[in-house]
């Protein structure tokens, strides 16, 4: 790493919990390779406003957003863009001389990770989950023209999202009856202590040809171990973490991302360690 100076700029990631992050590796690393003065560090905070407070009072440049943040912190902004708005979310966060613009790279993670295994186009998608991160997926998939099916505990709370992106929807009960061809997990169901948990019944993932999830840890998620034992063509919540932190690297930083010197990071010892915590 770089040396720490008077001149260091400040980045960082909140939310709750957040220290298992592989955000500080990543972006730590891609600061290093680019010569670029800065340091990312994870902050745990139960409070959007006062971190907000704590950007602009230490001249913070950037921030990530993690759960459960990344809607509730919108009101403390003073800049989201269209995308943001429309998604419902804000995941990265630009210090502008103590202006704040918030925007979402989560869709951008997501349809990168899916285009590097399938198409999108005319797929029928099963989305479980209907919180912040879903909000982003969704509005990716159906930009990306895909034919999307919302899933959650909450059937109402699906039913809102659904009628705003003219999706499909329905409660987890029936989970097992619902079609599809591409299943991604956007609940925090495998991480945590809800790891080793599988979101839905392990013999209706057979039906899908490709099964993602947005949660990351070492092996796996037990979703995406039965997948592969069903067949499946799996990706790990990795490859989303990994895209929408280079896009979060380059609205900071106007920097092209150095997407393999941040993958490396990821497989470090230090990111090794968190995974398995």
């Amino acid at each position: 790493m770089l040396g720490i100076d008077a001149y260091t700029s400040l980045y960082g990631i909140i939310g709750r919990p957040v220290r298992h992050s592989l955000s500080p590796a990543m972006h730590n690393a891609a600061f290093e390779h680019e010569g670029i003065n800065a340091v990312y560090l994870a902050f745990e905070t139960d409070s959007p406003r006062r971190a907000m407070d704590a950007v602009r009072t230490l001249n913070i440049k950037g921030l990530s957003v993690t759960v459960p943040h990344k809607e509730t912190v919108m009101e403390f902004l003073d800049e989201t863009d269209d995308t943001a708005k429309r998604i419902g979310a804000v995941n990265t966060i630009k210090n502008l001389e103590g202006h704040l613009k918030g925007i979402n790279t989560d869709w951008i993670g997501a349809l990168k990770a899916l285009r590097a295994v399938t198409a999108i186009k005319d797929r029928l998608v099963v989305v479980l989950g209907a919180g912040g991160s879903a909000r982003a997926v969704v509005y990716g998939l159906v930009k990306e023209g895909a034919k999307v099916h919302i899933a959650n505990r909450t059937e109402e709370k699906a039913r809102s999202l659904a009628e705003e992106f003219s999706c499909a929807f329905s409660g987890l009960d029936n989970v097992s009856e619902i079609e599809g061809e591409i299943l991604i997990n956007t609940t925090s169901v495998g991480m945590g202590p809800l790891a080793g948990i599988c979101p839905v019944p392990a013999s209706m993932l057979g039906k899908f040809s490709v099964v993602m999830d947005i949660v990351y840890g070492k092996g796996g998620t037990r979703l995406l171990q039965e997948a592969r034992s069903k067949g499946c063509t799996t990706i790990p919540g990795i490859e989303m973490l990994l895209y929408q932190a280079a896009a979060q690297f380059e609205f900071w930083t106007g920097h092209t991302a150095p997407l393999d010197v941040m993958r490396q990071a990821l497989s470090s010892p230090q990111a090794d360690r968190k995974q398995r915590a």
